[in-house]
């Protein structure tokens, strides 16, 4: 073991696959509900879920603004009445939590750290009964030493408000050697940067930084995580 001894992961789209999982759900309650649904509302939705846990990061909104004003946005765009945001919101949230989806090699990389005697803790924004239930059905719970769910830390990533919270958990020392791995800049990178920790971005679709923030590794596979952990 070298320079790191704690990794910070990230959930949503770095060791689950979060966009399957979302499909899934908002189909679901759209059935539910007797509602249609087809690619262009679905694809919708996401921009519009895009861009309200945008708004959380950046201290506009809370959670659970989030979670019903996402779906405010939306039914009132198709020109739903009948059924309400508040109500649709909670059985969207016990669908997302009902299903995983791995991202490839997740696991495995994750129970090899383990067997290495790395901590691994999961920083998420997302919901807190969600998330744990994603964490449970997962087996991540078991392979993991911890998770920190925003709405318990008192701040969302990537505030440093956040991350102090999180570390004040963690032995004296963590933060040094300390390095987080997640796909997006705005929430993992940029809360990497805001903590003073090593940031690795897990970027599987080669895209483009659009933000100034600094990256110290950029992998397209989890397993890349390995090779550098050995080298450093």
């Amino acid at each position: 073991m070298g320079k790191y001894r704690t990794i910070l992961w990230d959930l949503d789209q770095t060791l689950l696959d979060f966009d399957r999982s979302m499909d899934y759900a908002i189909r679901a309650v759209f059935e539910q509900y007797d509602l249609y649904i087809d690619e262009k509302i679905a694809a919708r939705y996401e921009v519009i879920n895009r861009d309200h846990w945008n708004r959380l990061e950046r201290g506009e909104i809370t959670k659970e603004e989030v979670k019903v004003g996402r779906f405010r946005t939306l039914l009132e765009e198709l020109g739903i009445r009948h059924i309400k945001p508040e109500e649709i919101a909670a059985s969207y949230q016990e669908a997302l939590g009902s299903v995983y989806y791995y991202i490839d090699g997740a696991v495995e990389v994750v129970t090899r750290l383990r067997e290495l005697g790395y901590h691994q803790y999961v920083v998420t924004n997302g919901v807190n009964t969600t998330q744990n239930s994603k964490m449970k059905l997962s087996g991540f719970d078991k392979l993991t030493d911890g998770v920190f769910v925003s709405e318990l830390m008192g701040y969302p990533k990537p505030m440093k408000g956040y991350f102090d919270a999180c570390f004040a958990l963690l032995p004296e020392g963590t933060r040094e050697q300390s390095i987080l791995v997640g796909d997006s800049l705005t929430s993992d990178m940029q809360g990497a940067n805001n903590a003073g920790i090593a940031a690795c971005w897990f970027n599987p679709q080669g895209k483009e930084k659009d933000i100034a923030v600094r990256i110290d590794y950029e992998i397209r596979h989890l397993k890349e995580l390995l090779e550098i952990l050995e080298e450093e």
